[in-house]
């Protein structure tokens, strides 16, 4: 029978590599409603790695993105014959659902009885034991093209265990929503933490394929060692390429217009301000009490945000609900008017703007952009404060690109 099955996905896989010489046109302008070719993320393309994993004994990190059309990852491989043997599941969980930040159990999927070992909870990186008797490692995830998003963090302690059990590391790639652009400042080493591990701007405009090749060339897993990796790559795919997510990434990001908002919008994570967690427009509001506004919302607990902040409170604030996704796509940078009029407008702002364990500073990756606010420098000079480092990434950034 699997002789049947690779059979029929070579003649797949044989149509597919016609098909490919037919690319669409780049355009300087990334439209909403376009004509580009249907993006197919590398999951959906079965015959370009059912060959490599089959007769082994893999191990998946996934979550509730990680779909083959209508089916999950794991549900079409175990089908197809392959000997899964654990699922390994990030921040949010296997199914996507827990708050951020909240620690994850180990758990058995009901559908297919399969172990699930969280890596967020008291541990973010599998240990030996936990790789112990699989042959393969295989990451499919979709991620979200922002350095404070956790997957390219798990990914990073992946890729280290992989190479320090020797075991080959696969990569599905997935369409990059925010691949469009790079901008913000670059992480430095002593602001190193699981919301930003390497030295990159907040938007560093790559795949997580052509991340995890940089995070392998750079050398930056621990004592220098590289993984085995391989990359599958996305078809019809650009970095000027607008990619509409068929499942929220994360409870508290549910469209297009809260995942292009997101890198802009974050840092209010590290202040006392309201991103909407406990509405239905997470991401896409701005509030506390102690400001002034026509516009108001109030958190609630909900899914993904169990005890959001200021629970029970009216925020007042700025609604960005009403943005096109157009307009948030032409933009091309990040938004720091947002920070800078929240920043002056609040009261008693040296108390009460940034959180006291300076969890900003993790987010910004500096704690520069936090005294320039303070000092009201203005936004050229801010964006112009991390210019110089912007170049040399976008040096190192070419050589890993697979993607026009």
């Amino acid at each position: 029978m699997q002789g049947i099955l690779f059979y029929f996905f070579a003649l797949i896989w044989l149509t597919e590599c016609q098909s490919e010489k037919q690319l669409p046109t780049l355009s300087t302008t990334i439209k909403v409603d376009t004509s580009q070719q249907k993006i197919i993320p590398a999951a959906e393309r079965i015959a370009l790695y059912l060959p490599q994993l089959q007769h082994k004994k893999v191990g998946l990190v996934v979550n509730q993105t990680s779909m083959v059309k209508d089916k999950h990852l794991v549900d079409t491989l175990v089908k197809l014959g392959i000997t899964v043997v654990a699922v390994f599941a990030p921040e949010h969980g296997f199914r996507g659902k827990a708050d951020a930040g909240e620690t994850i159990q180990d758990d058995v999927d009901k559908n297919t009885g399969l172990p699930i070992i969280s890596l967020y909870g008291n541990k973010k990186k599998p240990s030996s034991s936990d790789l112990q008797g699989i042959d393969m490692l295989v990451f499919d995830i979709q991620d979200v093209g922002v350095r404070f998003y956790t997957y390219i963090s798990t990914l990073h302690y992946i890729m280290e265990a992989a190479a320090e059990n020797n075991i080959p590391l696969m990569v599905l790639d997935r369409p990059n929503p925010n691949g469009h652009y790079i901008d913000g400042p670059v992480l430095q080493k002593q602001y190193s933490s699981f919301v930003g591990m390497h030295p990159v701007p907040v938007v560093y405009g790559m795949t997580i394929g052509e991340y995890a090749k940089m995070i392998n060339g750079e050398k930056w897993l621990k004592n220098g060692v590289q993984c085995d990796l391989t990359v599958i790559e996305n078809k019809n795919y650009f970095h000027d390429s607008f990619y509409e997510l068929p499942v929220k990434p994360s409870p508290n990001l549910p469209n297009s217009r809260s995942v292009l908002l997101y890198s802009s919008v974050c840092f209010f994570e590290g202040t006392t301000l309201s991103l909407g967690r406990g509405t239905e427009k997470q991401f896409q509001v701005i509030g506390h009490p102690a400001l002034e506004s026509d516009f108001s919302f109030t958190p609630e607990p909900n899914e993904g945000a169990k005890t959001p902040p200021h629970e029970g409170k009216a925020c007042f604030g700025k609604d960005l609900s009403k943005l096109t996704v157009q307009s948030v796509l032409d933009q091309k940078k990040l938004d720091l008017s947002l920070l800078i009029s929240f920043y002056q407008e609040m009261k008693n702002k040296n108390q009460i703007f940034f959180l006291e364990n300076l969890f900003f500073d993790k987010l910004a990756g500096t704690d520069s952009l936090r005294k320039m606010l303070i000092e009201n420098v203005p936004e050229n000079q801010i964006r112009a404060s991390w210019e110089n480092d912007l170049q040399t990434f976008k040096k190192t950034r070419l050589k890993y690109l697979l993607y026009d």
